[in-house]
């Protein structure tokens, strides 16, 4: 078992080759959120892995890959940001932070997480737009609407 630092970009990178599999491009961009906003759509309901769906085995080590590329993402748009890491902390891979620029700190884990848990509510993509805005100008990704709704009938409420 190596480094915090070691494992989160290893996770990262597997979990790009496994978006790629399913066909799901994460390229670090911050459009790429939504392809995890979708995912978890597909792959949970209410705070609960799906039966069978990707989440279902091995639940933390995918939730811990995905806040890796998260993490390196926004360290990848956001000039000056970095990992905050501490291998002596038993709860490490939930405490990774990412710190920016002028001092702000997010816990890119967590915050996946609170996605799995929460719902779209806790959307990545619009966590992502919102803290990286500021730093590369890009309009927010309208298409990201379209994307996030559940296909299922209006009549069927609560299912």
């Amino acid at each position: 078992m190596g480094t915090l630092r070691e494992n989160i970009k290893k996770s990262s990178a597997w979990i790009v080759k496994a978006f790629a599999e399913d066909k799901m491009i994460l390229d670090y961009s911050i459009d790429s959120f939504i392809e995890i906003d979708k995912f978890f759509l597909k792959h949970s309901t209410n705070g609960k892995a799906n039966k069978g769906g990707r989440l279902y085995d091995n639940l933390g080590s995918i939730l811990f890959a995905l806040g890796a590329y998260i993490g390196n993402s926004i360290i990848k748009n956001v000039p000056g940001a970095f990992w905050e890491t501490d291998d002596s902390d038993p709860k490490g891979e939930i405490n990774v932070s990412v710190k920016f620029p002028d001092n702000d700190i997010i816990w890119p884990v967590q915050r996946t997480m609170k996605r799995f848990y929460n719902g779209i509510e806790d959307s990545i993509y619009v966590y992502g737009y919102q803290l990286t805005k500021e730093y590369t100008k890009q309009e927010f990704n309208s298409n990201y609407w379209n994307s996030i709704k559940e296909k299922k009938p209006w009549w069927r409420f609560g299912y």
